[in-house]
Parts: C-alpha cells; structure tokens; sequence
C-alpha cells in the first residue's frame, strides 16, 4: 500500500512540476491561453446550444464562463452577472413551491 501512495504522490508532484515547466516559460503560456479559450468557448457555446436543444444548459454555460475567468476579467463580469441570474430564479422557484404547499 505505502509503494502504491508513494508513487502516486511522486507522480502527482511530477506532473505538478511539468505543468509548471510549460506554461511559465514565455511559449506555454501564450499555449496555456489558447487551450483555456477553446476548452471554455466550446463548453460555453454547447452550454449556449442546449438552451434550445434539451439539455443542462444551466450548468454548462457557468462551467464555460468559469473556464474563460481564469483568463478574462470579461467573462468573470458575466459569470457573476448569470450566477445573479440563476440565484434570483432558484429563489423566485422556491417561492412558487412553498406558496404551493401552503
């Protein structure tokens, strides 16, 4: 057991270190940039594109957004703004389901 937490944890720390490696040298990180963008435009947009098509879009379009703010202050300003969004609507459903029971 203890070879088993060893390596994993030697593995862990040396995939933690070529992480760190890549994208602090003045290449990775423009790289870095780029995967963060495409990973969360393409999560955000299926995110988008399940608001017509059944699906969570309530939950892909946050994740995308939270994607895109590790990068872009813009994207952290319209996750805030949909968090708001999706708050004032789970309370406004929370109304509507006690008045029910009442």
């Amino acid at each position: 057991m203890s070879n088993k937490k060893q390596f994993f944890e030697s593995f862990k720390k040396r995939v933690k270190q070529s992480f760190a490696d890549v994208f602090d040298n003045p290449i990775g990180r423009p790289a870095k940039k780029a995967i963060i963008t495409v990973v969360g435009v393409f999560v955000t947009g299926l995110g988008i594109l399940l608001i017509v098509l059944p699906g969570p879009a309530s939950l892909l379009i946050p994740i995308g957004l939270a994607i895109l703010a590790l990068e872009y202050p813009v994207a952290r300003q319209w996750l805030r703004k949909f968090q708001a969004v999706l708050s004032a609507s789970a309370k406004k459903a929370d109304d509507f389901f006690a008045r029910k029971k009442a």
